[in-house]
Formats: structure tokens, C-alpha cells, sequence
């Protein structure tokens, strides 16, 4: 069966790729090594950095991808990055030392690999080191991120405290300064509890050669950065991970390499009412189906929206089109989640949103237009206030300079705050009500003083 699966990948790819693999006894899938001849041609041109991913399959196997990655990377397309695919015998230093040397034989280009990143549990470096010994090998920027939101999760702190971590992670992801690095760990030392914080590693935060490597992004391109290898690690998960079949697993991710390489990969998650927390599979929705849908709410943003209105609005539908959606469906509200920003959408008109984007402007925001492109529908004149429909004039910098502040800022991050406590407040014993007031009160009282009365 290994056999037939995967000789028809050669038979169908019209340039065949470079694929190595041995079978065992009972025909199952012992080893594999695949590149296709775009994917080493991409290597070939930025082997400067190499970044690799384990995915683990419920069968034991593991699959390592290696994927390019510092500031002469400019790919579109979630995939495009990925050049090698290889599946070794065991993942000791012997099937491991097999494997690179493979690697090495048919990619010429791994003589100038600088820096090799990997996830902060790869325990073999030695052989690492060995296979590519001018090379300095760190941990990765993203293994660390998933490794701390991992235990936030594991932890079971409670709601306020575990979203201020979450919150501080991401931002500090995307800013990476020393400065920024040392608030997160004084914070971690302050908000997770003395026994469990070895487990954090929060040491990673003050090793500043880590971050070398990844803070010449701005914090958009971070963001980038960080969607797309979150998307690309999910792709690999869903194909690999979850499919107790190796050989199945591998043919149904290299047969989506071969139809996909370097064109842009576009996954929709869907989360059913009964369970909002966990993925559905990915699956790749038709392109004529969600062209036509997209082509629709550009049409709807352009005839009913101001000028101004609509570059806003578009700016976020591209955003929408290059990201993950969680879409999970209450009785009156629908939670959207592009990747790690969670907010709430009232879907009835005017619609509103709890994103930063539509409270100051007023606008379909992303997770808005996600609502609609997940729902097949489009913009309509009563879902956006008067001032911004067709006909009424207004530039795009008077927009920005009067809407866009500081103050607001600080203002919708002290409401959003306010009203997850006062949530918590009204859903608790009147035991935890008095533990959770008189830490309210005790903590006003420390920032304004004990001679000022302080409402709460």
C-alpha cells in the first residue's frame, strides 16, 4: 500500500521531486525524505537560516519539516516556505545523523546554513551540531511563544490573570525588545505561582541571542510571521498528526505541496455551537465558491461605503483572507477568533464588534467581514452608522487623526477589562465575591492611595 501511494505521487507530478523512503517488513512507511524541485530551488536561494518542525504522528513516527526563514524571505503562501520533508527511521542520533546527511546530499546549499532554529525540547543538538557545524542552532522564537501559551492554558489560572499573560506574550512576540522581554519575565515571576514557575523556563525571556534572530521584524511583520507558521504547523498537524496512517498522512500532504506550491493557501476553521473551543478539520474550501463570496463583499464595501469607508474596510477583508477563522455560534453573539485575537460580534444590525478597529471607527471590522464570508453573505447599508455610507464626504486622514488615540486606546482596554471583572463578579459564591472584592479593594487602594476613597 506504502508503495502504491506514494509511487503515484511521481506519476502525477510533471517535474519529479527527489523521494527517498524504505518500508518495513509489514510494507508499512520506516523512512522518507521528499523535496520537490521547487523546494529546492527556494533553499538554494536562502539557506542562510533554516527553521525545523516536528509534527508527531499517533503511531510514534515523526515528521521533520524544514522550512527557510530570516529577513531575505519574502514568500507568499503559508507552505511556500517549507523545503524538505523527512520521516527517520528512529529519532536517535543514528536515524537522525541518516537523515541530514540525506539532506545534505541533495541540497549542495547547506554549506552556508548560519543558524538553525528548532523547538526548545530538541534534545539531539549534538548531532545537530555535528551534521551542520558552522552553524549555530537556537531555539525558535515560535517554539517558545506555543511553548509558554501552552502552559498558561495547563496551569488553570484564573480568566483576568491568564488573558493579561496571553495578552503580554503576544505583544511582546511582535516587540521583542530587551526592555519588553524583561517586563514579561518580571510578570510571569509576579502572576504564576513560586512551584510551578521552573516549568515555565521563563529564563528563554532574558537570552538575548534568542531574540537576535528574530527582532529585526517590525511588529507587523512579526505578526505576519507568526500567522503564517501558525497556520503552516496546523496544515501539518491536520494531514500528519491526526491520521494514524503514515503512509496516508504523507500522500495527502504531499499530494496539497504538489497542488499548492507557491501559490497562496487560504484554510477556513469552522467551530460547531457544542464545542467552541476546539477546531474542526481543515480543509481547503473551493476557490470558486470563495472567490465569488469575497468578489461579493468587495462589491457590497464599495457601492454602499464613503471612499475612505471602504479602503478601511478592505484593508481588513485582506487580513480576513490570509487568516484562520474560529468561528463559534451563540444564541445571540458569535465569537470570532483570528488566530489568537478573540472578540465578540454582534451580528445584528448595526453590527458591532469588540475589536479596537470597529469601536473607534465604526466599521466592519475583520471578524465582521469573516462573519459574513463564513456565512456567504454581504455588507448591508444598516449594518454601518449614517456618516459612513455613500454620499457623505470625509477624508481618510480627518478620519485617522480624529478617531485614532492614545486615550481611546487606553479607553477600550479599561472597558474590555471592567466588564470581564464584573462578569466574574456577578457569577461567583459570595465567598469568592468577597475574596475577589477585597483584592479589588486592597489593589485601588495601593495605586491611589489610602486617603481617597476609591468606588468600586
Amino acid at each position: 500500500m506504502a508503495l502504491t501511494m506514494l509511487n503515484e505521487l511521481l506519476i502525477e507530478d510533471p517535474s519529479p521531486p527527489m523521494l527517498l523512503y524504505q518500508v518495513s517488513k509489514t510494507a508499512k512507511l520506516d523512512t522518507l525524505n521528499y523535496q520537490s524541485c521547487f523546494m529546492q530551488s527556494v533553499f538554494a536561494h536562502f539557506p542562510e537560516i533554516l527553521f525545523i518542525h516536528r509534527t508527531y504522528n499517533p503511531r510514534g513516527k515523526v515528521l521533520y519539516t524544514f522550512l527557510v526563514d530570516g529577513p531575505r524571505v519574502q514568500l507568499e503562501g503559508y507552505l511556500a516556505r517549507a523545503v524538505y520533508f523527512a520521516i527517520p527511521a528512529k529519532e536517535d542520533a543514528e536515524g537522525l545523523a541518516q537523515m541530514f546527511q540525506v539532506f545534505k546530499k541533495f541540497n549542495p546549499a547547506w554549506e552556508r546554513v548560519c543558524t538553525v532554529l528548532v523547538d526548545p525540547y530538541f534534545l539531539p543538538l549534538s548531532t545537530l551540531a555535528m551534521e551542520f557545524p558552522a552553524a549555530e542552532v537556537l531555539p525558535s522564537a515560535f517554539h517558545i511563544c506555543k511553548f509558554l501559551q501552552g502552559k498558561f492554558y495547563q496551569l488553570s489560572l484564573e480568566q483576568p490573570v491568564e488573558q493579561v499573560l496571553l495578552t503580554s506574550l503576544q505583544s511582546t512576540m511582535c516587540s521583542a525588545t530587551a526592555g519588553n522581554l524583561r517586563k514579561l519575565y518580571t510578570l510571569l515571576s509576579n502572576c504564576i505561582p513560586p512551584d510551578q514557575l521552573p516549568k515555565l523556563h521563563s529564563h528563554w525571556l532574558l537570552n538575548d541571542r534568542i531574540w537576535l534572530a528574530h527582532r529585526w521584524r517590525s511588529r507587523a511583520e512579526s505578526h505576519r510571521y507568526f500567522q503564517g507558521l501558525e497556520v503552516t504547523t496546523r496544515v501539518l498537524s491536520q494531514f500528519f498528526g491526526t491520521t494514524p496512517s503514515v503512509e496516508q498522512g504523507m500522500t495527502s500532504l504531499l499530494r496539497y505541496m504538489q497542488q499548492n506550491s507557491g501559490d497562496k493557501a487560504s484554510f477556513s476553521l469552522g467551530l460547531s455551537p457544542q464545542s467552541s473551543c476546539a477546531a474542526s478539520d481543515i480543509s481547503p474550501q473551493s476557490p470558486k465558491v470563495e472567490q465569488l463570496v469575497e468578489a461579493c463583499i468587495q462589491h457590497s464595501l464599495n457601492s454602499i461605503c464613503t471612499g475612505p469607508a471602504a479602503q478601511l474596510c478592505l484593508g481588513e477583508l485582506a487580513v480576513v483572507q490570509k487568516s484562520v477563522h474560529l468561528i463559534g455560534s451563540g444564541s445571540e453573539k458569535v465569537n470570532i477568533q483570528i488566530l489568537e485575537d478573540t472578540h465578540r460580534v454582534q451580528p445584528q444590525a448595526p453590527a458591532s464588534c469588540s475589536c479596537y478597529f470597529n469601536q473607534a471607527f465604526h466599521l466592519p471590522c475583520r471578524h465582521i467581514l469573516a462573519m459574513l464570508s463564513a456565512r456567504h453573505q454581504v455588507l448591508q447599508p444598516d449594518m454601518l452608522p449614517p456618516q459612513w455610507t455613500e454620499g457623505c464626504a470625509a477624508s481618510l486622514d480627518d478620519i485617522l487623526g480624529s478617531k485614532w488615540s492614545e486615550t481611546l486606546d487606553k479607553h477600550l482596554a479599561v472597558t474590555l477589562l471592567t466588564e470581564e471583572v464584573g462578569q466574574l463578579l456577578q457569577h461567583c459564591s459570595q465567598e469568592e465575591f468577597e475574596r475577589r472584592y477585597s483584592t479589588l479593594r486592597e489593589l485601588a487602594d495601593n495605586w491611589i492611595g489610602p486617603y481617597e476613597q476609591v468606588q468600586l
